[in-house]
């Protein structure tokens, strides 16, 4: 298979062009994971740009993103395949006359259900096969990129099932047989950390942890996301996120709240941010009224804490 990046520093220039400001830890583990063909678990708080990461890999790559969402109670079929039966049934009654004939003039009623038995291909087949996300990423013609999202929501049983799909790619469905990649994925599963992902999915796996981002970064993704937002707006809402993240909070600040906070302010025509500004818009960053609380109580502190318009 033919490599799609040149070197660590072609990933990151790519991945800028697409939107994405991946640090030098974040393009290696994307490099390593094309070149070994090797699925990326990717951890951390929510919003820090995990699902974007897969996103960007398919937009850099020219390939096809396929996501299967995983939830509790998420299965086999509904990850990989299920047999269309109200079709079935539907083309049933449509060759009732058909069937009629195939059973015709049978002794007995085994006899009967060994004939049809004996048609069965006909309605287990391509044309009845609904196709899941795990199914068309092993099936496609071009090489995809595979977003597991959410993969610590899934149960147990689940991760057992998928890292055996992640091992060789390749399902057995019993009517059809055993179906192989025709192009090995480009794999990224996602988790929040809502439970702690098995040491056999980790081995097989390049682990990549993202957190929040230092200042500069963040900055440099409110630019990028926002090339028309005012510099001093722009360093003035990086700077009052990155401190709200040091406070005691029940949920910090993602860089998509940043984001939504500086689109917000534009909205508003902000060219910095003030005290009462801050306080009037403090629930687009903080879900919890208890956070918006502590911060208020510091608001005055952290403003007052860099010069105005500095990151």
């Amino acid at each position: 298979m033919a490599h799609t990046f040149a070197s660590v520093d072609d990933v990151a220039s790519r991945f800028r062009e697409h939107g994405y400001v991946a640090d030098r830890r974040i393009a290696t583990a994307v490099f390593l994971a094309e070149r070994l063909e090797k699925p990326i678990l990717v951890e951390g708080p929510a919003g820090v740009g995990k699902t974007e990461l897969a996103k960007t890999l398919a937009e850099a790559t020219g390939s096809e993103l396929i996501r299967l969402q995983c939830y509790e109670g998420l299965d086999e079929a509904k990850a990989l395949y299920e047999w269309e039966y109200g079709k079935q049934l539907l083309y049933t009654q449509i060759l009732r006359d058909k069937i009629g004939e195939v059973v015709a003039g049978a002794a007995s009623l085994a006899e009967a259900v060994s004939r049809l038995e004996a048609q069965e291909d006909a309605f287990f087949s391509e044309r009845f096969l609904l196709a899941r996300p795990l199914l068309r990423a092993i099936r496609s013609e071009k090489r995809v990129v595979l977003l597991i999202d959410e993969v610590d929501r899934a149960d147990e049983e689940f991760e057992a099932f998928l890292l055996e799909v992640l091992s060789d790619f390749q399902v057995s469905v019993p009517e059809l047989g055993t179906i192989r990649a025709r192009e090995r994925p480009l794999v990224v599963l996602t988790s929040n950390n809502a439970r702690e992902m098995s040491d056999a999915l980790k081995r097989r796996c390049l682990h990549l942890h993202i957190g929040f981002p230092e200042a500069a970064r963040e900055l440099e993704i409110v630019r990028l996301k926002m090339p028309g937002v005012a510099e001093r707006l722009a360093a003035s809402v990086v700077r009052v996120v990155q401190a709200v993240r040091q406070l005691d909070l029940k949920k910090r600040p993602s860089v998509s709240e940043t984001l939504d906070w500086a689109r917000a302010l534009v909205v508003l025509n902000a060219q910095d941010l003030d005290e009462a500004l801050a306080r009037d818009t403090l629930n687009l960053i903080l879900k919890y009224e208890g956070d918006v609380e502590r911060v208020e109580e510091r608001l005055g502190e952290i403003l007052a804490a860099a010069p105005r318009g500095s990151a």
